[in-house]
């Protein structure tokens, strides 16, 4: 074969793959570094990056070229950095091709390596980079050649080990066969060879010209090419292996480029299929062609991919699992979510899992949340030491480590606005500084963080107030203070970050408020957050002994090289007062500091001591910008780190000492746009949701006058018929009124108050309000949260205005008290909230649902309740209990929650907190769950709200719930409701229902003193015990909060044991008041393990606020208590208290309610022992006054004896003394027995009060009203008593009259009949019977009007005795006062048989009796009838006396029913059959006591005596009529006989 062809052949292939540097290359490189001993590997690693062979040419000889590039490798430092590699072998030599290989350096693993070879002869001088290999075909080398190899390891930084050299020479390779035929095969070919193949005819005397031709064996290529792992800075690629190749050297080459760079080359070796091609750059588009190249470096055809790389933010959220929130942005609800890794406290193991872990510690308000990383922990037990040191010496990057910096700026670009609302509202408790501008990634876009900063609220006291006392409160965004910002320009040896928190931290109490180099993963190079503006705060408390600066101000810090950064360091020389540069190299362009936008003041700082510093060019600068030596802070050779934060310190002090400019970040959104700076705000639906919100909040100016005239549904109106509810269900006001009458009344004044209502109508801002609620999900939420922010500045404002004159008014030597007063009142109502807008919108549902069902307002109010249903679906707090009226809107946050249940279909858990007013209550559930419950700004949450917290998706198996249904109460023991009467009965009734509803019941208590919430946790299990409703047994945790202690739990063992004892004791107590059963436990009516359910956290602030974070403790021991919670959800999946559906939850809430306005006792005392001594107390009152009674009773029964033997006894004994004297006498006798009552009670009162036992003390504020009650009875029984004596008399008075006229009765119809026939006969009338009948009836009315008799007044009997039923029942439970409400006609009542309930309350003891035989039921109707009989004998017996009724019957009948079933104690009844048996007695006494009260009447009434002889004198007088008119008629005749008899004789006579 012949050699030219081949050397042709092979130089085509040369230039195809392009796999040298061609000469005039070479002369370029050359020129550009004339001072290379070496041009060979130092002139082309800018261009090539030594991954293509280099060829040499030159006139010196390889040797010396070689041997004086080795000598000037050997003293370098990566010598002693990388091992050389081991001896150089040849296995192969051919006669233009090498095949070495090399030993691996001791203890280093293959993969992981690269090695440079290089190979010289007399003209030319070559090098390939070999990766993972430790050996190399070379071919196309010239025949008969020396050549010197050299091997050297490359090692980080492109440096290289001290060389190892071997030298070998070529040979030659020519083949040739015979054949007789005209065509042969040539076999064993070798791909990528050029075949030259000479045929020539060969004969026994010589050959014949060879005729020559030229094969090239191509060699096949790689399969398809693929990308499988694209990052910013590197692609991986796998590829198919080459076919039909099997058994031949060959190497993979890679050719990649982009636009703007040169194409840069790698070499694979065959046993792999992949390669990781690195040091790209971010968000190109790189070709890759791969080729197969031979020893002979002949290739393949390129197998081609195109990859885009990432840029560095996508690569960065793919790495943390967020690519997908780049543009479905996470959410609060998302991130609140309950899951399972809420109740591990494992170490990160993936990338994935950090920005969770950082989310859920910032949510916690956990200062560490910052210091997230991947566990990375070595197996140093299975290393052996050389590898070991090796690791400590070599660096190794950690691919599993994030910056901080570039996890917080992922997060933010990753939320939506509502939660980067909460992250820097966290972050800012936390004192972290917050992003101010935002970079957008890769890009030098920034955005400024103006929305996510609108939550954050701070308090500061600076020292130029004129009042020493004066705080300021307001938004950060809207407050106008200096900034101070700090840059970098190059290097700078100081680390800027931290210097920064030097300065703002006290040196007791040092805080890391920016991230800096020396923090958890601080010094991982940052990716996405370079051009990072953060701003920080430093606020004044007013104390100069603490205070590092007087006066507020506010910090920003740019990250990175100002230099890259132009629009951001322009942006802050034109908002900040003064600009510190950290700089040490002043020969780089410091031109950049002249920006054309800053008028500010320039300060520079920098270290003498930094290499980079350079005297002459830092004096240059200083006199280029002209500043003073004051502008100059530099850190000298004798000043430590503290005295140069101090001389920091002094810089900035005087600086504000001065007349700066000051800007508020709102002010920055301006300058922003100027510089084409977008702000989050000017987000489209953020907007809008400002505008809808600005229409409503701008017309407000006087707080208390806007509710009024536009929430007027919720003001005294609502207040009135929250009081109408309950009386309507306590009547306490009903006093001697008709119950259902009065039950009438109070529904017709609650039907005006509706009225009252739906007349205001719908406000203009209501219906803004409510169409604005009717957008869009989002939309909504930005219209609420603006709300939310106008609302709370404006609250700020007039609350601050009102505490200012307030204050000048006490502080007035003339005190206006009624000015105070008014002043206090504007205090307590100047607070205005979304949820008064909410609650508005529940009272024009409320109003609405009192009209018919058709009505068009009302139709137009069935959508609102849905608005609200999706409110809490998205996280947004609902009103439960209105905490200014004390009351639940029942049918609105019924009709929410069936909307609930209708959309949702959940099953939820409910979490509630109790707890003394501002001991940290809603602090503690917002730490919790990461939640901020809507609370109005000056002052702390009223009533009760709930909020809905998801659990997510995979951990509701577990937990047994969808979602956490979490209620923040407000506090107890409230100041400004102590001065009311009520004020126990607002915090029991507050705490009954709210416990009730609960699964867990977190009672938080300030310190150790848990005195105040054992009051309220007495009254709410003796209100259980009265209260059918309670079925539920809620678990109590306990949460002891400043207490630092770490012991605190092992020393409080028996404080804890002692509390339950205390609480068991209180339970017995309240058991034995109930009646039910002596052996009752506190945890009988709620679970409660005093080990488990207690804990103690420190507390809330580490340090002295404003300045303060959180403190660490406090943020995990929070933690850990949720944690016990949710494991406690989880142990009662499947328990004795499932979780609820809504449904069940409005059944729950309406009955729990129910039952709390229907009891009217128990809530009214501090605690359970207070109740008990009260009950005590009046059990003994009663008994005085029903001695007292009794008494006067037996005095009246005498007295009324007296009145009766009136007539034949005193008249006749002294006939001067007449009933009038009489009535006197017994006046003055009855006013003397009533004293002697009536002293008979207060002394009673006085001595029991003297006494040591049975907690008399507790009752003291008591003792004023029982003394009046004393005073009270006496008046009214001196009115009953003077008012029975007054009746005797005038029965008596009426007798006598009537025994008068009976008497007299035939000579008083005698004159008038005469009468009556004189006027007949003057008139010439003749009477009918008619007539005369009529004529009978004026004379009978004449004569019963001369009794004078008022008549006995009829009493009205039945009310008289359901009165004393309410009474007697006054103390029992709510169940038993709605009984008695609901009792319509106790007349009606005890008419049929009294039987006892199938299933009477059992105590276990009555169980096991029963399961022996012994019926309780029929011994529990046999006392029943028994007690029936002996009342009916008693009532009997009083109804056969004939007497008029008296209340002492009932009182006695009451009191013997009492006895009786104090006597049958052992049965265990309840309340309800002892309510049921009293109303069935009191039924039949009403009829009976009724009926003998109308008995007495007709028995004592003259006039109804006179009537029984009205038709004897009716016919009397008729009679008595008819004869003198016959006597009259026949006189007449007579006398008209007679004179005609003498007319006759006269006549006669004449005649």
């Amino acid at each position: 074969m012949s050699r030219p062809r081949e050397e042709e052949g092979l130089k085509a292939a040369e230039l195809k793959t392009r796999d040298y540097v061609t000469d005039a290359e070479i002369k370029r490189v050359q020129l550009e570094r004339a001072g290379s001993p070496v041009p060979s590997c130092l002139s082309m690693k800018s261009d090539w990056s030594m991954e293509q062979p280099i060829h040499f040419k030159g006139d010196f000889s390889p040797d010396e070229r070689v041997g004086a590039w080795l000598n000037q490798q050997g003293p370098t430092q990566a010598s002693a950095v990388s091992p050389p590699p081991g001896e150089i072998e040849f296995p192969t030599v051919g006669s233009d091709s090498v095949s070495l290989s090399w030993g691996v350096p001791e203890g280093m693993d293959i993969r992981s390596l690269r090695f440079r070879v290089t190979w010289t002869s007399g003209t030319e001088t070559c090098s390939h980079r070999v990766t993972g290999v430790n050996h190399m075909n070379i071919q196309s080398l010239r025949l008969g050649t020396k050549y010197i190899f050299s091997v050297a390891t490359i090692g980080e930084n492109d440096t290289q080990s001290r060389c190892v050299s071997a030298a070998v020479s070529t040979g030659k390779d020519t083949q040739s066969i015979s054949t007789a035929s005209d065509s042969t095969v040539l076999s064993n070919l070798q791909p990528g060879t050029v075949y030259t193949v000479s045929v020539c005819t060969v004969l026994e005397n010589g050959e014949s010209e060879a005729t020559s031709q030229t094969h090239y064996i191509e060699p096949s290529g790689p399969g398809r090419v693929k990308a499988t792992d694209v990052r910013s800075r590197s692609v991986t690629l796998c590829w198919e292996r080459p076919v039909s190749i099997e058994g031949i050297s060959y190497m993979i080459h890679i050719i990649y480029s982009c636009e703007g760079e040169e194409p840069r080359s790698e070499i694979i070796s065959p046993e792999t299929t992949t390669a990781v091609l690195s040091d790209l750059r971010p968000g190109m588009e790189y070709t890759f062609n791969i080729t197969t190249v031979l020893p002979n470096n002949s290739c393949s055809k390129a197998s081609t991919a195109c990859v885009h790389t990432k840029t560095n933010l996508d690569e960065l959220v793919c790495e943390l699992g967020l690519e997908q929130h780049l543009k479905n942005k996470l959410t609060l609800s998302t991130v609140l979510e309950i899951d399972g890794e809420t109740l591990t406290d494992e170490s990160i193991q993936s990338l994935k899992s950090l920005p969770w872990c950082f989310l859920k510690r910032l949510m916690m308000v956990n200062v560490t949340a910052r210091s997230v990383s991947c566990a990375a922990k070595p197996d140093t037990a299975s290393q052996s030491m050389d590898s070991f040191l090796d690791m400590l010496f070599i660096p190794q990057g950690n691919s599993n480590e994030i910056n901080p910096l570039d996890l917080l700026t992922a997060v933010f670009l990753c939320s939506d606005g509502f939660l980067q609302q909460e992250m820097v509202l966290k972050m800012s408790m936390c004192q972290f500084s917050v992003p101010l501008l935002l970079p957008k990634g890769d890009a030098q876009q920034c955005t400024l963080v103006l929305w996510a900063m609108r939550d954050i609220v701070k308090k500061f006291r600076q020292h130029s107030l004129a009042d020493p006392r004066g705080f300021v409160e307001g938004s950060i965004v809207l407050t106008d203070l200096p900034l101070v910002s700090f840059v970098r320009l190059g290097s700078s040896s100081l680390s800027k970050s931290q210097i920064l928190n030097h300065v703002l931290s006290n040196p007791e109490q040092y805080h890391d408020t920016f991230v800096h180099r020396n923090m958890v993963c601080g010094d991982t190079p940052r990716k996405i957050s370079n051009g990072l503006v953060e701003i920080s705060w430093y606020l004044p408390c007013g104390n100069r002994n603490i205070d590092i600066f007087s006066e507020p101000v506010a910090i920003a810090n740019l990250r990175g090289d100002l230099s890259d950064f132009q629009t951001q360091y322009s942006f802050l020389c034109r908002t900040s007062a003064a600009v510190f540069v950290f700089c040490d190299d002043f020969g780089t362009d410091c031109n950049l500091l002249g920006s054309p936008h800053s008028q500010v003041q320039l300060f520079l700082i920098s270290n003498s001591q930094s290499r980079s510093f350079n005297k002459d060019d830092f004096t240059r600068r200083v006199s280029e910008f002209q500043l003073q030596c004051n502008n100059i802070v530099m850190k000298s050779p004798q000043m430590n780190d503290s005295a140069f934060v101090k001389k920091l310190r002094l810089a900035i002090t005087d600086l504000l000492k001065g007349n700066l400019n000051k800007i508020s970040v709102e002010q920055m959104s301006i300058v922003a746009h100027k510089f084409r700076i977008p702000v989050d705000e000017d987000y489209i639906s953020c907007q809008q949701g400002k505008q809808m919100a600005d229409a409503i909040t701008a017309r407000i100016s006087d707080i208390p006058e806007y509710k009024k005239k536009i929430l007027p549904l919720q003001g005294t109106t609502w207040k009135q018929l929250a009081k109408l509810e309950k009386e309507e269900c306590r009547l306490k006001n009903a006093r001697e009124k008709n119950i259902e009458m009065y039950k009438s009344e109070l529904s017709e004044q609650k039907q005006k108050l509706r009225e009252q209502q739906r007349a205001h109508g719908i406000s203009e801002p209501m219906s803004c309000f409510i169409s604005a609620m009717s957008g869009s999900t989002e939309k909504r939420a930005y219209f609420l949260k603006w709300m939310r922010i106008n609302l709370d500045n404006l609250s700020r404002k007039n609350l601050s205005s009102l505490r200012e004159k307030y204050k000048q008014e006490c502080q007035n030597s003339s005190e206006n008290k009624a000015r105070i007063a008014e002043l206090d009142q504007q205090m307590s109502s100047c607070s205005l909230g979304v949820e008064h807008f909410l609650r508005e919108m529940g009272q024009l549902y409320e109003s609405a649902c009192s009209l018919p069902e058709g009505h068009t307002s009302r139709r137009q109010m069935q959508r609102l309740p849905k608005l609200c249903a999706e409110l809490l679906l998205e996280g947004f707090p609902l009103e439960l209990v209105d905490g200014d009226a004390s009351n639940i809107p029942l049918q609105w946050v019924t009709q929410v929650l069936k909307e609930l249940h209708r959309l949702t279909q959940y099953k939820i858990r409910v979490v509630t907190v109790l707890g003394v007013q501002s001991t940290g209550k809603s602090t503690l559930l917002n730490t919790m769950f990461g939640i901020q419950f809507a609370v109005s700004s000056g002052r702390c949450t009223r009533g009760a709200f709930m909020l809905l917290i998801r659990v997510k998706e995979d951990f509701k198996r577990q937990l047994g719930c969808d979602c956490i249904m979490v209620i923040d109460t407000e506090g107890l023991k409230s100041p400004e409701l102590a001065q009311l009467d009520d004020s126990y009965e607002h915090d029991n009734e507050l705490a009954a229902l709210v416990v009730g509803l609960s699964d867990i019941t977190v009672i938080n208590i300030a310190m150790e003193n848990s005195t105040e919430m054992k009051d309220i946790l007495q009254i709410v299990v003796h209100a259980f015990l009265r209260m059918k409703e309670v079925g539920r047994k809620p678990c109590c945790q306990f949460v002891h909060q400043n207490v630092p202690d770490i012991s605190a739990h092992d020393k409080k063992v028996r404080d804890r044991k002692f509390l339950l004892e205390q609480l068991n004791e209180m339970t017995q107590t309240a058991a034995k008041m109930e009646k039910t059963g002596n052996n009752r436990k506190f945890t009988d009516v709620m679970a409660h393990d005093p080990e488990k359910n207690n804990w103690y956290i420190p507390g809330l602030w580490h340090g002295t606020p404003p300045m303060a974070p959180v403190n660490a403790g406090y943020s995990d021991s929070v933690n850990l208590f949720k944690r016990s919670v949710i494991e406690i959800f989880k142990e009662h999946k499947l328990g004795t208290n499932p979780p609820h559906t809504f449904n069940e939850f409005i059944e729950w809430t309406r009955s729990l309610w129910k039952a709390v306005k229907y009891e009217n006792f128990i809530f009214s005392f501090r605690n359970s022992l207070v109740a008990d001594a009260y009950t005590k107390l009046c059990t003994e009152f009663n008994k005085w006054d029903w001695a007292f009674r009794k008494n006067m009773y037996s005095w009246l029964m005498q007295a009324e004896t007296k009145v009766s033997n009136f007539s034949t006894v005193a008249a006749q004994t002294q006939p001067s003394f007449n009933a009038a004297d009489l009535l006197s006498k017994l006046r003055s006798e009855a006013t003397l027995e009533l004293d002697k009552g009536e002293n008979l009670i207060l002394d009673n009162l006085t001595e029991y009060y003297e006494r040591q036992e049975g907690h008399v003390h507790l009752v003291e504020k008591y003792k004023e009203d029982f003394v009046n009650t004393a005073k009270s009875v006496r008046k009214e029984t001196e009115n009953s008593v003077k008012n029975k004596i007054e009746a005797a008399v005038e029965i008596r008075k009426g007798m006598f009259r009537l025994e008068s006229i009976k008497k007299n009765h035939t000579v008083t119809i005698e004159q008038k009949v005469l009468k009556l026939i004189e006027r007949c006969r003057e008139s010439k009338i003749n009477l009918s019977d008619q007539q005369l009948e009529d004529e009978f009836v004026k004379v009978w009315d004449e004569t019963v009007n001369e009794l004078c008799f008022s008549g006995i007044d009829r009493q009205d009997i039945v009310q008289d005795i359901y009165l004393q039923l309410r009474a007697n029942l006054v103390r029992e439970g709510g169940l038993v006062h709605e009984m008695v409400s609901n009792v319509g006609n106790l007349v009606e009542c005890g008419k049929e048989l009294f039987i006892v309930g199938s299933k009477p309350k059992i105590s276990s003891m009555n169980y096991w009796r029963r399961l022996l035989g012994d019926n309780q039921q029929v011994r529990t109707q046999a006392m029943a009838d028994y007690i029936i009989k002996q009342c009916r004998q008693f009532v009997d017996e009083k109804v056969r006396a004939r007497s008029d009724y008296h209340n002492t019957y009932m009182i006695d009948l009451l009191h013997m029913v009492d006895e009786n079933l104090d006597r049958h104690r052992n049965l265990d009844t309840s309340a309800h059959f002892e309510a049921s048996l009293k109303i069935h007695i009191c039924g039949h006494a009403a009829r009976e006591f009724h009926q003998m009260h109308l008995d007495f009447i007709r028995a004592n009434d003259p006039r109804q005596c006179l009537e029984q002889f009205k038709g004897q004198y009716c016919a009397d007088f008729k009679d008595l009529f008819y004869k003198n008119l016959k006597n009259e008629l026949e006189t007449q005749k007579q006398t008209m006989e007679s004179l005609e008899e003498s007319c006759k004789m006269k006549k006669q006579e004449e005649e």
